[in-house]
């Protein structure tokens, strides 16, 4: 999903009837240090990355871009429930549902026990998505999961 979830593809996919559309991958604790702003002349809500450091050669850049009504899933990268219902909040208000990367098997991703890792982590695979279920109301949750070595072990370990 890296650079083919951006506002351009997905609206370009709705245009030719997707009913729903995801985002790329975002990290919890990024969009938690992110304000949401509306541009009043485009309607484009962005979700703003400020520099904690204040560091005035820091351009901000959009870390999530959406629209009024965009059927667009959230997929999040996160390690453990609290920071990914902190996320989840921040957003709730302009996306249609949520889902949670545990498949990519990218070193930045597993290195920090996200995508893939939860494969290993059952207990912090619960811990999530139980957290955000309990806490997010109507809003849909889904995972995105890889195949484990067998179907039994793969069933194992979605229940």
């Amino acid at each position: 999903m890296v650079r083919c979830g951006t506002l351009p593809l997905r609206k370009l996919a709705i245009e030719y009837g997707a009913s729903m559309v995801y985002s790329e991958e975002i990290i919890d604790r990024k969009i938690a240090m992110c304000r949401r702003e509306v541009n009043t002349g485009t309607g484009l809500i962005s979700y703003t990355y400020d520099d904690p450091n204040g560091s005035k050669k820091y351009v901000p850049a959009p870390v999530f871009v959406t629209y009024p009504n965009e059927r667009v899933v959230f997929q999040m990268g996160t390690n453990n429930g609290p920071s990914a219902l902190v996320a989840a909040q921040i957003v709730a208000n302009d996306v249609r549902a949520f889902d949670i990367n545990m498949g990519c098997p990218k070193h930045f991703s597993i290195q920090d026990g996200m995508g893939s890792a939860l494969l290993c982590n059952p207990e912090s695979s619960r811990d999530i998505l139980s957290t955000l279920s309990r806490n997010l109301g109507e809003i849909p949750l889904t995972c995105k999961i890889r195949l484990l070595d067998t179907v039994q072990e793969t069933v194992a370990h979605c229940r």
